[in-house]
């Protein structure tokens, strides 16, 4: 431990130790965990203890709860966890009987703090850390810490019942790794204490009638097969899948999500998948046999409608209905990204319920029983089935199916996206389904274009579309331009969609959003104009034969980034811009060299830190384009060799000292954004590696313009920031380049901007400061 620090520890642990110090915030204590994890990675923990008596003063002292603030008893439990965390340390503070007054079932819980979820939270990740040995398995076996372990899992606490069972994990697998040696045996009664502790545990768990201990149970096993893949897991599942199994049984089957999740973790029996799936599907079975008139095709779902229990838990309440609607669909979405995804998987009648639920909730489904009467009242207008059924939808795209099936998909999606009782939230995921429905519509080895069903959707799309741009909910407004950027880039070569998309007035709706009101909706039209001006599909200019109506957006672009009052539109205008020249836009084609140096003066008068980040990145793709890739369109390439040459052409350095983007990024180092200056120090050792062979080896003082170059680089030291360069010649430019270090400044701004004040010694300083034990000249107040 540094010297400093061992001088500083025994005030702080003093004021740790006395209730009336406001002791540091959370974070402060957090930091100072982290140093001392950092410091046992090097030291002995015990030698540490040795060496320094207030620490052991201060975890004695714990051991009064009542004199200590909860927020310093769920540290020092923590803390003790990192010390016993190595063998000998656990064995020295078990000697003086800490450890059993802090963890033991007579210790923490008799304390009134116990009450406080930090408490808790504190005594779950203490035991964390110092389960790693041997010694650790016996005094939990012994202290009965374990059985807390086990009562923590139904604390009222999620953060703490997750954390109770992540810890048994953790004991089950140290306890079996530890015993097993060679082949696992299949007795139990030769599995360590704490392993045979918690398997009894989960397996009585298992036959409980109550849902939340068969969910608990459930959890655990879960986390284990999916954390462990010893041999001794194989033996664990041959025990409890008897237990397992059994839950099929009861009526009605309980915990079926977190019965599924288990299945799949764990090399089960394909029939119990089978089971536990079809038990998962019965709420959509439900809801398709209580709206279709006629029997449907065969499928999986067809032994799922059987229960009872499930039509009248979908009709006990709303917030059932929804509750359980909203969870099967979000479980069955997660099921079908997972590579063990059950087969078969039951595309078709998924698919069916899916759209019926959304025609539920709107109102144009037509029940065939008065469940399904009843399922109309309750779910109508409900938008959080709506937003959960659109994103499965979204996620059944990746199977398809039958013609009839897709179209009714389509179908739903259009009344979706035209029903004025649609909530902006629904309306963003009805977009997002769309897309992903036209995406997959055209699956096919050989072609990307969009099928014929799906160009005729569009043709019902686009003006729903039109209708949603003018939306007076701006939210609305925003998914709808965000949708149409998207549709462009992926479609917007092909020709039967530019004949739509130019037949509706689409692209006209979306310039004039440029003006709108709110910054999000302006970000979002740059977004779109920008690609609609790429792919040629911009509104047609209303006087076409004014020259400058031609270049109409360019200019309102150029109008928003230097006029715009909101960062965001004027960062997505920098984007577009960077997208342009990256591309060969041909208005920036046109005049590559007036484009790059008005944007470059605005961006550098610019408040917003990304706006200057992206200006920058705009200028690395004009140098990247001129002088690394010259096969790239740029103006300045014209004539010279394809191959990339040694060193830029002098017409080009003349080019580049006219722009402002040296002086730009000279500037910028010295930003106080560290982002920008990282991205300033990028940009100037890319151009000083390419213009490295240029002039020879001629520095600042050789050249008749160096006195005026060594009082700027001068100034540029002492830190002053947006002193014009004036009127550089080549020469000097690149003086300025060699005499820059660079490399001494990238490595300085790697480093975090609090790297100094982040030192331990810092930290303690902070700590003492807080409560007036330094001096004022001793205080690190940063």
């Amino acid at each position: 431990m540094d010297p400093e620090c061992s001088r500083l520890l025994p005030a702080l642990c003093a004021v740790l130790a006395d209730p009336r110090q406001l002791v540091a915030d959370d974070t402060c204590l957090e930091k100072l965990l982290d140093w001392f994890k950092t410091v046992m990675e090097t030291e002995s923990s015990l030698q540490l203890l040795q060496d320094h008596p207030c620490l052991m003063e201060l975890l004695s002292h714990v051991l009064k709860p009542q004199d200590v603030s909860p927020r310093v008893l769920s540290f020092a439990l923590r803390l003790v966890g990192i010390f016993a965390a190595q063998e000998d340390c656990f064995q020295y503070l078990q000697q003086g009987e800490l450890l059993l007054g802090l963890f033991g079932e007579t210790g923490a819980l008799s304390w009134a703090a116990w009450s406080v979820p930090s408490v808790r939270s504190g005594w779950i990740q203490g035991l964390c850390s110092l389960v790693r040995h041997p010694s650790a398995l016996h005094f939990l076996a012994d202290s009965g810490a374990v059985d807390t372990i086990f009562s923590l899992q139904g604390d009222p606490s999620l953060f703490v019942a997750s954390a109770a069972s992540q810890l048994l994990v953790h004991i089950l697998a140290l306890a079996m790794q530890g015993g097993a040696s060679g082949s696992p045996t299949r007795e139990a009664a030769a599995w360590p204490v704490c392993a045979q502790k918690i398997v009894n545990h989960v397996e009585e768990s298992l036959h409980s009638k109550a849902t939340p201990q068969v969910t608990q149970a459930l959890n655990v096993l879960t986390t284990t097969f999916g954390r462990c893949h010893s041999p001794w897991t194989r033996v664990l599942w041959e025990r409890l899948s008897p237990s397992v199994a059994c839950l099929f049984e009861r009526d009605p089957i309980p915990a079926v999500h977190s019965l599924m999740d288990l299945l799949l973790s764990v090399a089960s029996p394909q029939e119990l998948r089978t089971r536990a799936f079809s038990v998962l599907l019965q709420p959509l079975a439900c809801i398709l046999k209580a709206t279709t008139q006629a029997p449907g095709p065969p499928g999986l779902l067809d032994g799922a409608a059987d229960s009872l229990l499930t039509v009248d838990t979908l009709l006990s309440s709303k917030s059932t209905c929804v509750g359980l609607l909203c969870q099967t669909l979000a479980h069955l979405e997660e099921l079908q990204m997972l590579p063990q995804c059950p087969s078969p998987w039951p595309q078709v009648p998924l698919l069916g319920a899916a759209v019926t639920i959304l025609r539920l909730c709107d109102g144009s489904a037509d029940p065939s029983s008065s469940v399904g009467g009843r399922l109309c009242g309750t779910l109508g207008g409900c938008v959080r089935v709506q937003r959960a059924a659109l994103d499965f939808l979204g996620t059944l795209s990746q199977g398809m199916g039958p013609l009839e099936l897709v179209l009714e998909v389509f179908a739903v999606l259009l009344k979706t996206l035209e029903s004025p009782e649609s909530s902006p939230m629904v309306l963003k995921k009805a977009f997002q389904a769309t897309l992903r429905w036209l995406q997959n519509s055209h699956k096919t080895p050989s072609c990307s274009d969009l099928s014929a069903d799906a160009l005729l959707f569009l043709g019902e799309l686009f003006p729903i579309l039109q209708k949603r741009l003018c939306s007076p909910c701006w939210e609305v407004r925003d998914s709808a331009l965000e949708f149409l950027t998207h549709l462009i880039r992926h479609w917007g070569g092909q020709a039967d969609f530019r004949e739509a998309l130019r037949s509706s007035e689409v692209p006209a709706f979306a310039h004039q959003l440029l003006q709108d009101p709110e910054s999000y909706v302006r970000a979002s039209a740059v977004g779109a104009a920008g690609q609609l001006s790429t792919r040629g599909l911009q509104a047609a200019p209303t006087s076409p034969e004014n020259p400058q109506a031609q270049q109409g957006l360019l200019m309102d672009l150029m109008h928003i980034l230097s006029t715009d009052s909101e960062g965001f539109p004027r960062r997505a205008v920098l984007r577009v811009f960077t997208e342009w020249l990256r591309d060969g836009h041909a208005d920036v084609v046109q005049d590559t060299e007036w484009f790059v140096a008005t944007v470059l003066q605005a961006v550098s008068r610019d408040l917003d830190w990304e706006v200057r980040v992206q200006g920058l990145e705009l200028a690395q793709v004009f140098l990247i384009q001129a002088m690394g890739q010259p096969s790239l369109r740029c103006p300045y390439t014209v004539g010279l060799p394809e191959a990339t040459s040694p060193s830029p052409h002098p017409e080009f350095l003349q080019t580049l000292c006219r722009l402002p983007l040296f002086e730009f990024a000279f500037c910028a180092l010295l930003d106080c954004d560290r982002p920008v200056a990282q991205k300033a120090c990028d940009l100037l050792l890319f151009l000083r590696d390419k213009t490295s062979s240029c002039s020879g080896t001629q520095e600042v003082g050789d050249n008749p313009s160096s006195a005026s170059v060594e009082a700027v680089l001068q100034r540029w030291r002492e830190g002053e920031q947006g002193q014009l360069l004036g009127d550089l010649d080549p020469e000097a430019m690149l003086a300025i380049l060699r005499s820059l270090d660079l490399e001494g400044l990238q490595d300085k701004l790697a480093k975090s901007s609090d790297h100094v004040e982040k030192s331990p010694q810092s930290l303690l300083q902070d700590m003492l400061a807080t409560v007036g034990i330094l001096e004022e000249n001793e205080a690190d107040c940063y």
